[in-house]
């Protein structure tokens, strides 16, 4: 009994004791609850704003997209077939006898045919067509419609994508809007995905239970029950941890999402956001550019089993990769189909005819992030004054450059092997190399290299290396020269004797020669050609170290350089580009053409928000511009350049001026033809010797490049005020044409000399006074 009692006490104070308890955690929740509510409420309220901040805002940073200038079909124009396909190759066209789709061709000997690509340009959309190419050895004889072969006048490819300015997280996308997207890819999504897409309200318990059943059977996961919504929030707004916290987040989005948008939309955006692979540091997303990517097609073009396979990616682009791993891609990819099939949205027949076609990916997706990123340096450079880095990066522009894509190639092969014999000469291997090369006419940057590495994205040379330019200052003292007309022409005498100048706190100042001689009394076009120092720095001293200096800022160089008598040497550091500007100027008639690497800018919308046109300035007198430039040419054929004749044919006029520094530091070359100029340097980032002059590093690289690119030789148009004049080279006088030693020069008009030489003998100059040699 006694025992009976004690339990009754135990089970009444335990009662009591849970009744206590009952009545505190009662209180607790009463209290607790408005902050429960409270804190439910905030976390609803901060996931809405959030996903409505984000999804009603610019949902994508799109990066900009970065274009070569586009290659022009007409009949006569100098390219191979071999060219051609080379450059078909870089617009990722693709082999097809049946021109199925847009970006496809085939060849039969020296005619091709072509399917071209629609592509809105800056001024207008080329729609795409069938075309026929012929070749006729290294010419395009004909290009005509392959429908009805009429004759085509000109056809323009869409241009080859040379990089792209990204964001941070290097995301690229092809946007695109819901009725661009096939039936055919809706449906094998939602076959696989989401069958009950349209009528849940983002998440899918029955779609959840219906996925682990399958994927339990099959063995396999050949379901997932996540819906698209839930897709697309973890994509878009979450990270990819597997965490609960994670997890609870994408199920409340996913129904924010869905009680404030419309399903078209959640679709629309999850197409373009979807992860679909991986090129480089370069992340494909969205079916509208994984088409690309994987096909080389618009959308619009896919079949039923290219359809399938982007379908199979977004399980996973890294383990269906078909690149990698072509096998699991294929089952995969049938597995998609057999799903279409088992909802009712393929016949068997349409299934079993896609399984049997190959994976039909193109051979090489590889889109380089930045192809030439000294060339793309210099267009963000460009741009930076009217556009804002972030606009570069997250707008979606479209960038047209000037950027010639053969002469690009010619250009690296050529530093290639040059620098490889190079080195072999020199001993070194740390020659280094920038290269600046324009449109002669335009000023417009065709090729354009910044390290002898084209994939270096490094110090730019061609922009930021300042060095000595050497003898390529020479021609400005000269032009100052030619300026005075009625005191220089191109037959005036030089002395090239040596000279002592004064040098406060040092030695004097005394050059030599690079040969260590003297010539004595030469004409003036001599001293150019021969680039003789002492004739050059006699000339500077008597026209103004100060008048040259204007002069080379009238060339289009704004940079200050110290005046002091070596710069008539060329002791002014300039970098390759302010040079290939100073040059610009000289072929261009003495018109300063700014360099530029940009034709246009066109939104995302494709309306051109800008065009780069030619801009001119007369600067300097143009005749005397016309004299230096003939003066140039004899350096070609006769002087320091001459070597250029090794790879040139010897009837190739062309101008152009070595350039060497002080204990062979530097080497430079700078010169043009009619089409084409190029700024070659060679030499070392510490500065030490090349060991190499002007001739033998730079100038092999530019004759290298321009025998392959340039095909219009130097045509120099003399201005009204200039006439040419016999002269006996004997005597420097004017001389009739029948004189064996007669050579007809250019002259200023009035500045051509008086006197008449009695030819082969010696004669007494105007002026009264004998030179007591002969000039040549």
């Amino acid at each position: 009994m006694r025992n009976i009692r004690r339990g009754k006490r135990l089970r009444k104070t335990r009662s009591s004791t849970l009744s206590l308890l009952s009545r505190s955690f009662r209180r607790v929740l009463v209290y607790l609850s408005p902050f429960v509510v409270a804190g439910a409420v905030g976390y609803l309220a901060y996931v809405d704003h959030t996903v409505r901040q984000q999804f009603e805002g610019k949902r994508w940073s799109l990066p900009a997209r970065v274009y070569a200038s586009p290659v022009e079909l007409f009949a006569g124009y100098e390219l191979s077939a071999d060219r051609l396909e080379w450059l078909l190759e870089q617009l990722k066209y693709r082999y097809d006898p049946n021109l199925a789709s847009q970006g496809t061709y085939f060849r039969k000997g020296n005619e091709y045919a072509l399917k071209t690509r629609d592509f809105r340009f800056w001024d207008k959309l080329e729609t795409s067509r069938n075309i026929r190419v012929r070749f006729d050895g290294g010419h395009i004889s004909s290009v005509s419609d392959a429908v009805d072969a009429r004759p085509l006048a000109l056809v323009r490819l869409d241009p080859v994508q040379i990089g792209s300015f990204y964001p941070a997280l290097k995301e690229d996308r092809i946007l695109i809007k819901l009725n661009q997207a096939p039936e055919v890819l809706l449906k094998a999504l939602f076959s696989v995905e989401d069958r009950e897409f349209y009528e849940h309200f983002g998440i899918s318990f029955r779609g959840i239970a219906r996925a682990m059943w399958a994927n339990i059977r099959a063995g396999a996961i050949v379901q997932g029950g996540s819906t698209l919504t839930q897709q697309l929030v973890k994509n878009f707004f979450l990270s990819s941890e597997r965490t609960w916290w994670r997890k609870l987040n994408e199920l409340v989005m996913a129904l924010v999402l869905e009680a404030r948008y419309s399903k078209d939309e959640i679709l629309e955006a999850y197409l373009n956001e979807i992860y679909l692979g991986q090129d480089g540091a370069r992340a494909i997303h969205g079916f509208g550019l994984a088409s690309r990517y994987y096909f080389s097609r618009s959308l619009e073009e896919l079949e039923l089993h290219h359809v399938a396979l982007l379908v199979s990616l977004v399980r996973g682009p890294s383990y269906y990769d078909p690149f990698r791993w072509p096998e699991k891609a294929r089952k995969r990819r049938d597995l998609v189909l057999d799903e279409m099939v088992k909802q009712g949205q393929l016949s068997a027949s349409e299934a079993a005819a896609a399984k049997a076609k190959p994976l039909d990916v193109v051979k090489n997706p590889h889109q380089a992030i930045s192809r030439y990123p000294a060339f793309l340096d210099l267009v963000k450079r460009q741009l930076q004054n009217e556009y804002r880095p972030e606009d570069l990066t997250s707008e979606g522009l479209q960038l047209f450059t000037t950027l010639d894509i053969f002469a690009q190639h010619y250009l690296e092969s050529a530093v290639e092997t040059t620098l490889a014999k190079l080195d072999k000469q020199t001993r070194s291997t740390q020659l280094e190399v920038a290269v600046v090369m324009t449109r002669r006419a335009t000023g417009e940057v065709a090729a354009l290299m910044g390290s002898r590495d084209p994939q270096n994205a490094g110090f730019n040379r061609a922009l930021d290396a300042e060095r000595q330019i050497g003898s390529l200052y020479k021609p400005v003292v000269y032009l100052t020269a030619l300026e005075e007309s009625q005191r220089y022409t191109l037959v005036s005498p030089l002395q090239d004797v040596e000279v002592r100048l004064k040098n406060p706190g040092s030695r004097p100042w005394a050059p030599k020669n690079y040969d260590h001689r003297e010539h004595g009394i030469i004409p003036l076009h001599k001293a150019l050609a021969h680039s003789y120092n002492l004739a050059t720095v006699n000339l500077g001293m008597e026209v103004g170290v100060a008048r040259t200096a204007e002069t080379l800022r009238r060339l289009g160089v704004e940079k200050p350089v110290e005046l002091v008598p070596s710069l008539l040497l060329g002791t002014a550091a300039l970098t390759p580009f302010e040079v290939a500007q100073m040059y610009q100027t000289l072929a261009s008639d003495g018109f300063v053409v700014p360099l530029r690497a940009i034709h246009a800018v066109v939104s995302q919308e494709g309306k051109t928000l800008q065009r780069y046109g030619i801009r001119v300035k007369q600067s300097i007198d143009s005749a005397a511009v016309y004299l230096v430039a003939t003066n140039l040419q004899e350096v070609m054929r006769e002087g320091t350049g001459k070597l250029a004749y090794s790879y040139l044919p010897r009837n190739f006029d062309m101008a152009g001026k070595t350039g060497t520094t002080n204990d062979l530091r530097d080497s430079w070359f700078a010169g043009f033809a009619g089409d084409y100029l190029g700024v070659v340097w060679v030499g070392r980032d510490d500065n030490k010797p090349a060991k190499l002059t002007g001739a033998q590093g730079a100038l092999p690289i530019w004759a290298s490049v321009m025998q392959k690119v340039s095909r219009e030789p130097l045509e120099l148009e003399p201005p009204e005020n200039i006439e040419f004049v016999w002269i006996d080279t004997a005597t420097g006088l004017r001389s009739e044409e029948s004189c064996p030693s007669a050579i007809r020069y250019p002259f200023i008009v009035g500045s051509a000399p008086v006197a008449v030489s009695p030819c082969g003998r010696p004669s007494i100059p105007a002026g009264g006074e004998s030179w007591g040699r002969p000039l040549f």
